[in-house]
């Protein structure tokens, strides 16, 4: 049965706080500037590259780049398989951390949009920065605002945009047990696959294994010492496929490059 991961040594723990404080630290001093410099490209950007705005999302990837390098490390397997930066794609991984969006800014060479909750965007600095980016919000509560979720996912990818989705809906909250406890992947829901069907853009899976290591769901005062890696799987045409075949493979491919038992 999946369980919390087991405690660690007082010692361990107070590291991991003082880490997780260098971290927020350093990821909220750098977001001031690069805001500003962000702030002074969105009238070009938004004239010029509505839909991809490409300039902010740079400013996004340095951030998140300069935010992780001195605390963490990503080996990144699989880059072959990008589509072109220009090709529209929807992406899917699994969700362990809030380090998981840091780690795809960082180490994904595309201008992605990912889907965050709406009130993520009212956040000083940050969200505001995720609105010049031209992220997608969602209220998870409100019908209509997972209708527009859907009718924005696929005026970007008709425009030539690339999307970023985690099929689990939010973060898991189940461990595997053992002496090495893992984060469990949990179901995948069928939007982001419906998405990529019906505008007729592939899925590119991904999988990110040791981010809820690092910093696991709900302790977000921590950051534990370790490296992540993030594996980028072959596309899957969606052209004429049922989407629930899509999912099925898209999760088998992801839950290839994770530890046993944890999916």
């Amino acid at each position: 049965m999946p369980q919390e991961p087991r405690g660690v040594a007082p010692v361990a723990t107070t590291l991991a706080k003082l880490r997780a404080v260098a971290f927020y630290s350093l990821t909220g001093a750098i977001a001031i500037p690069l805001f500003v410099v962000m702030l002074a490209f969105a009238p070009p950007v938004i004239l010029l590259d509505r839909y991809r705005r490409s300039a902010e999302h740079f400013w996004n990837a340095l951030w998140a780049s300069i935010s992780t390098l001195p605390l963490y490390k990503t080996e990144v397997v699989g880059m072959e398989n990008l589509p072109g930066a220009k090709e529209p794609a929807v992406y899917v991984a699994n969700h362990q951390s809030y380090l998981d969006i840091y780690t795809l800014l960082a180490n994904l060479p595309r201008p992605f949009k990912f889907v965050s909750k709406t009130s993520n965007f009212l956040i000083p600095i940050v969200g505001w920065s995720m609105y010049l980016t031209g992220h997608v919000g969602l209220d998870r509560m409100d019908r209509r605002s997972q209708i527009r979720l859907v009718n924005d996912c696929r005026r970007l990818l008709e425009n030539g945009a690339q999307v970023l989705l985690f099929p689990e809906g939010t973060r898991t909250t189940t461990w595997t047990g053992g002496d090495n406890p893992s984060p469990v992947m949990g179901s995948f829901k069928k939007g982001a696959f419906s998405i990529a069907k019906k505008a007729g853009v592939p899925i590119i899976p991904i999988s990110l294994v040791g981010t809820g290591n690092l910093m696991p769901n709900g302790k977000e005062g921590l950051l534990f010492p370790g490296s992540t890696k993030m594996v980028i799987h072959p596309r899957i045409d969606t052209e004429g496929r049922n989407p629930d075949d899509v999912l099925k493979e898209a999760r088998e491919a992801i839950a290839s490059a994770l530890p046993a038992g944890s999916y």
